[in-house]
């Protein structure tokens, strides 16, 4: 997905939210913001938001010195799920079509992005969010390619939603799974480290794609990586700065995400906070 001149205003504010959380010297926010400024001035030599948010986040962790800003955040996102997990194995027993409603707990886990931490507003939140239907969902073609698939990759998004993916990947048998993560802290991001305090190296091989773009861009992947991708018979690429990284290209692409923006909303012709399973070769 090209990177739209919406993004911008989007793009400055988690420069700034960065600056603060890395560090609380506001003269190093000052330099940020301006450096940032600079950066946004050249928005379109840029082929898409992820390409641009990644230059955005390493000058934070350059002038701050901190390499992780968000792990303390990564830490509370992901023993939070953790305290869900029971919640959503009871609630995936209890219905009937199980790969559709694997497919709504992982996209479910997209809300921990912006979810309150106190756990009885949590599990409250994430209970009336599991119920909602997907507004687009090709869960056809995915079931019956789910059948005939030797090779399932996974291509992760943020550390809280690891534990809801375990939940999907726990109802997927008889496939190979491998679950793609961050080449280097970005964001509140899934890296190796992350989604193996999880737990998702019981059900899937946890590999990096060698890619430090909070977006899976194809190009900056590690060799090992795009082998495994081009030989997977689904993929599966969760979140919104997945989709627009990898939007267009090849492969049996299935996109899980919720769209929690007016561009995101907008490419798919739903309304925000509407849930999407969505085939990239879906003809309609």
């Amino acid at each position: 997905m090209e990177l739209l001149i919406d993004c911008i205003p989007c793009l400055l504010r988690q420069s700034l939210e960065a600056a603060r959380i890395a560090t609380d010297q506001k003269e190093i926010h000052n330099k940020i913001m301006k450096d940032t400024i600079k950066l946004l001035s050249d928005y379109d030599k840029y082929k898409n938001s992820p390409q641009l948010a990644k230059e955005i986040h390493n000058l934070v962790k350059n002038e701050t010195g901190n390499p992780d800003p968000y792990q303390q955040i990564k830490n509370r996102d992901l023993q939070a799920a953790k305290d869900l997990y029971p919640l959503l194995k009871d609630f995936l027993q209890r219905k009937e079509n199980s790969i559709y409603w694997a497919l709504k707990v992982a996209a479910v886990g997209n809300n921990l992005d912006a979810a309150v931490y106190s756990n009885p507003e949590l599990e409250k939140c994430i209970s009336k969010e599991l119920e909602k239907e997907f507004t687009i969902c090709d869960l056809d073609p995915f079931t019956e390619k789910l059948q005939q698939s030797k090779n399932i990759l996974i291509i992760g998004d943020n550390t809280g939603e690891t534990i809801f993916d375990r939940v999907m990947l726990e109802s997927f048998t008889d496939a190979a799974i491998t679950y793609g993560v961050r080449g280097e802290s970005i964001i509140n991001d899934v890296t190796e480290k992350e989604a193996m305090d999880s737990g998702l190296n019981s059900v899937a091989r946890v590999i990096s794609t060698g890619c430090g773009s909070p977006g899976t861009i194809l190009a900056d992947c590690s060799p090992e990586f795009i082998d495994i991708y081009e030989r997977s018979d689904v993929i599966i690429s969760k979140g919104q700065g997945n989709f627009e990284a990898l939007s267009g290209e090849k492969g049996n692409l299935f996109f899980l995400l919720k769209a929690k923006c007016p561009a995101i909303a907008g490419a798919f012709h739903v309304k925000i906070n509407d849930y999407i399973f969505h085939y990239e070769n879906a003809k309609y």
